[in-house]
């Protein structure tokens, strides 16, 4: 290391150690302070029935034909995960980590559980309860740790206009933005969060030599490079040239659901996976009519530019460690990966689906859920495969439609143009735009027409599902919306004993209509036309928080629990 890195290395510690210490002292006092047992701070006195909401299922790691060398591999992939779980933590919630750090000991039964919450969302703030406070009263800043404390997007959107020069640095998907002597500064994640980057891509150079894949070998080396660079285009690229790689890994800041400010900053994300060949190979049927599906689109030509020629690579895969943004509160079953619409342009992007993940879901949650809300004879059309091929549409359907919004400015990025509630709008964009390709398969005798109600069943199960996480999450506040206007169009009804019912002959045009919708704002980048839809349907019906009551007894989600250790630094 140079002396010039190290003083960086040095300079990003102390900035680090200084923020934690100075928002410690701020909001904690007495026990917490101290670094013991957590009894004066305020915590919700029903943490029992919070945790009782998330199943504990175990995940685990079968290396059974795997040989020493792969296990070594796939140990070292792991190592490498945990420094990004650092991360992660950092900018979900700081002031979370030092409590979650100062009850490592704890025995009180109290403490235990307080800090079984905390793991659970990475933060002092519930998910599952519009992402309230369970300790302390603060409420949670939507600039989590990626912008100052009390800074606004009015603030920012004014403060570019008077310094347009730093306006891509403040909006760049890897970049802290932080106070300096009275001007917004952008500091690269690269240098920011170096101190764990650097053994990450350590970790993840020494996992490629142990790699038989050269391929894979290569793609290691890349992301190494990238996560100290920022630069993830090279290793994105490669990724997408992998041909059906026994393992494989997600290692990126790629999702901005954790910015509740401006919706543009990664948060970082892994998970380490094994390749499910036999169910695989059940993708291939997808794989053949991506393209056809984007033609199809009800969307003008121009924005929904060719996917012929282009790579879909879709692999389901067993997944026995995952970190970061993917094993913290909302535990996600499938990927569409990367979210650069240049890659998307040049080489299109990848469909990951987690088997044991989304075994979990349907078994302890959908099927559960939908038949204590659905009408009985309809709840028995919901099934785990109907879910899993509206999952596999829905990852597909993100990879498709616009790759950018054409706006009076010219060409610029979707995220950027949509702001914010770009999330939710993609989520709802995915699910709709996801069945409407399942009603093309099936429409083009690829899927057996019998099989649309499962289809449509499923999904519905999995809307009451979703919902439960409220309107504060990305997937819930899309589903919302799905959900209200398909009971606009009467495709979903509720009836008198509180359970739902759906109408199959009046949800294709439903479906239709609202992904034609949801294209059409992507397409043109129009916020406020966004942001006068989320306004119309983002809100749960009170007749809707009722009937979720039937279902107060079946987990919200699951709580994965992993064979290898779990560490944060």
């Amino acid at each position: 290391m140079t002396n010039h890195r190290l003083v960086i290395v040095l300079i990003v510690l102390m900035s680090i150690s200084g923020s934690a210490q100075h928002k410690k002292t701020r909001s904690m006092t007495g026990s917490a302070a101290k670094g013991a047992a957590s009894a004066s701070l305020k915590i919700a006195p029903d943490l029992d029935q919070r945790l009782a909401k998330f199943r504990r299922v175990h995940m685990p790691f079968r290396a059974a034909g795997l040989t020493v060398r792969e296990q070594r591999l796939v140990r070292k992939l792991v190592e490498a995960c945990g420094y990004l779980e650092s991360i992660f933590w950092r900018q979900s919630d700081p002031e979370g980590l030092t409590l979650y750090q100062s009850l490592a000991s704890a025995t009180n039964p109290r403490d235990v559980k307080l800090r079984t919450y905390l793991k659970l969302n990475a933060s002092r703030f519930d998910l599952i309860d519009e992402n309230k406070p369970f300790v302390g009263t603060d409420p949670m800043p939507p600039g989590r740790g990626f912008y100052p404390v009390g800074l606004t997007r009015e603030q920012v959107e004014q403060y570019v206009k008077e310094h347009p020069e730093q306006k891509a640095a403040i909006y760049d998907q890897f970049t802290i933005v932080r106070w300096k002597d009275g001007r917004l500064e952008a500091v690269p994640y690269h240098i920011f969060y170096r101190p764990f980057l650097e053994p990450a891509a350590q970790a993840l150079r020494d996992a490629a030599k142990l790699s038989d894949d050269a391929a894979f070998a290569k793609f290691l080396e890349l992301r190494a490079d990238a996560l100290l660079s920022d630069d993830y285009f090279p290793s994105d690229l490669a990724w997408l040239d992998l041909k059906n790689p026994k393992f494989d890994i997600i290692f990126a800041p790629y999702e901005t659901y954790l910015d509740g400010l401006l919706g543009v900053k990664g948060s970082y994300g892994a998970a380490v996976m094994v390749r499910n060949e036999r169910e695989s190979k059940k993708l291939e049927l997808f794989q053949k009519y991506v393209a056809d599906i984007q033609d199809a689109l009800p969307l003008a030509p121009e924005d929904r530019p060719s996917k012929r020629g282009l790579e879909t690579p879709m692999e389901v895969m067993d997944t026995p460690f995952r970190a970061g943004d993917l094993t913290h509160g909302y535990q996600a079953v499938a990927d569409n990966l990367p979210n650069d619409p240049r890659v998307h342009e040049q080489k299109g992007s990848k469909q990951l689906f987690f088997k044991n993940f989304m075994d979990a879901r349907v078994n302890y949650v959908i099927l559960p859920v939908a038949r204590k809300l659905l009408e009985p004879k309809q709840a028995a059309k919901a099934t785990g495969d109907g879910y899993l091929q509206s999952t596999i549409m829905h990852e597909i359907a993100h990879g498709i439609g616009p790759a950018f919004a054409r706006t009076a400015a010219g060409k610029v990025s979707i995220r950027e143009a949509i702001g914010h509630i770009f999330s939710g709008l993609e989520e709802a964009k995915a699910d709709a735009v996801g069945l409407f390709g399942l009603k093309w398969l099936v429409d083009h005798d690829v899927l057996p027409k019998a099989k649309m109600e499962e289809y449509y069943a499923s999904y519905v199960g999995g809307i009451f599902r979703t919902v439960r996480f409220g309107t504060a999450e990305a997937h819930g506040q899309a589903e919302m919306m799905e959900f209200n206007y398909l009971s606009e169009r009467g495709a979903v009804r509720r009836n008198a004993n509180g359970r739902y019912a759906i109408d199959f002959e009046k949800m294709p045009g439903a479906i239709a209509d609202l992904g034609k919708e949801l294209l059409e704002i992507e397409a043109t980048g129009d916020r406020e036309r966004a942001e006068n839809w989320f306004k119309k349907y983002g809100q749960m019906p009170e007749e809707l928080k009722v009937s979720l009551k039937l279902a107060a007894g079946v987990p919200v989600d699951v709580d994965p629990v992993f064979e290898f250790e779990e560490r944060v630094k």
